[in-house]
């Protein structure tokens, strides 16, 4: 049986636990990526610039006391603090920090620590055991390296906006920043990925992960079928390239989802509707003939879902093994049973705001349970206690650094 989620607990049996991350990165990939290793159990420190910090905190509305929503959805499980890297003294504070920690994680301009004075070869004498994770727009490599990458852009360089939108419309971006969370999440895997090859090695490693090369990777399926006939894509609205039926149908009272992935859930669609004869009719029998004949077999089901109400009909499919779903609000998806089964939305206790609900973690483990421990935190909320837990720092040598505004 799990163990609870329990908000702002300060058990920590997470998969990670001991391990420590120093995430120097800002906006969303490199934050999203600390908060899934912050979930796992692992100690993140978030350093930001004491003049404002992370871009998000101003990013709104909405506000929550001052503290931005978008802040605060990806950016718990940290203790936070600040420092001015753009100072020597503050730059001196990293060189001290790096060593101390298994992980460093960034999304400068590609050859900013280098041009600190942080290359491969100050790791490997100083940090040769650190995992340093470098999150990028387009790598190392290539004409656009060192360009930076923003998630909009990325969507509509890599082909993703060409395939998402009404097939007779105009190309559209995804509903939230989909690059950026999936390099985050990809860097999240990477860094781990370092972690293990640790034990066997003996050494860190250098990890490279750029939105561009997850932009291209996101094509998937639709990347490789261009790969394998050399026709370019097309958008098909809210259905599927190669699967039919495969797209949202309207019934009396709403939208719903309708997902028939292969040839025996659509005989059975055929039966529930009353037209078996759909499933004997060349035009149908298969999936790749339905592919062909897309707008038939579609505009027939309209024709008979309308009738239904929406409920009516997901109980109905559900009851028969076809996969099927509401068209949910955002509000209407978070209030959902299933989302408060699941805790995905949890209450956080914040130290200016008060309680407040946020997204819960998706990472569920049964032995080494993930847990929320930290809200976010404010701009450099634990400067004080971390420069003393790290690197013994005095009160005395803190407020030095105050005084130089190296940190706040």
């Amino acid at each position: 049986m799990q163990e609870k989620n329990l908000a702002n607990s300060p058990v920590n049996t997470g998969a990670l636990a001991g391990f420590k991350v120093l995430d120097l990165s800002r906006v969303l990939a490199g934050p999203w990526c600390g908060q899934f290793l912050g979930d796992l159990g692992a100690e993140v420190i978030k350093v930001e610039s004491p003049n404002g910090g992370d871009d998000t905190r101003g990013w709104g509305p909405p506000f929550l006391e001052g503290e931005s929503a978008y802040f605060l959805g990806c950016n718990r499980n940290k203790r936070g603090i600040t420092i001015d890297f753009s100072q020597p003294e503050g730059r001196e504070l990293l060189a001290s920090l790096i060593p101390r920690f298994d992980v460093l994680l960034e999304n400068f301009k590609s050859g900013t620590l280098e041009k600190w004075g942080f290359d491969s070869a100050w790791f490997e004498k100083n940090a040769p055991l650190v995992v340093r994770c470098s999150i990028t727009g387009y790598g190392s490599a290539g004409p656009q390296a060192g360009l930076p990458g923003y998630d909009f852009i990325l969507q509509a360089e890599s082909g993703l906006m060409s395939i998402t939108g009404d097939p007779n419309g105009e190309s559209s971006k995804y509903g939230v920043a989909i690059v950026d969370l999936a390099t985050g999440m990809m860097a999240a895997n990477a860094i781990q990925a370092g972690l293990l090859a640790r034990y066997r090695t003996g050494k860190g490693q250098a990890v490279e992960v750029s939105l561009f090369d997850t932009s291209i990777a996101l094509l998937a399926n639709v990347g490789n079928s261009h790969l394998a006939t050399g026709k370019d894509a097309g958008r098909y609205g809210n259905g599927h390239p190669t699967i039919v039926p495969y797209t949202t149908f309207t019934c009396s009272d709403g939208v719903i989802a309708l997902a028939v992935g292969n040839d025996k859930q659509f005989v059975k669609l055929s039966e529930i509707l009353q037209h078996p004869e759909w499933a004997e009719d060349e035009r149908f029998k298969s999936n790749a003939a339905r592919v062909n004949n897309r707008s038939a077999i579609e505009g027939l089901i309209r024709k008979e879902l309308i009738h239904f109400s929406s409920s009516q009909l997901i109980a109905l499919l559900r009851k028969n093994g076809i996969p099927v779903g509401q068209v949910n609000t955002v509000k209407e998806a978070l209030a959902t049973e299933q989302a408060q089964a699941k805790e995905m939305v949890i209450e956080l206790e914040h130290k200016k705001i008060g309680k407040f609900k946020t997204l819960g973690t998706p990472l569920k483990m049964n032995q080494t349970p993930s847990s929320i421990r930290y809200a976010p935190p404010l701009l450099g909320e634990h400067t004080e206690q971390v420069l003393t837990q790290y690197l013994d720092l005095s009160e005395h040598e803190i407020n030095e650094l105050k005084n130089k505004k190296i940190v706040s």
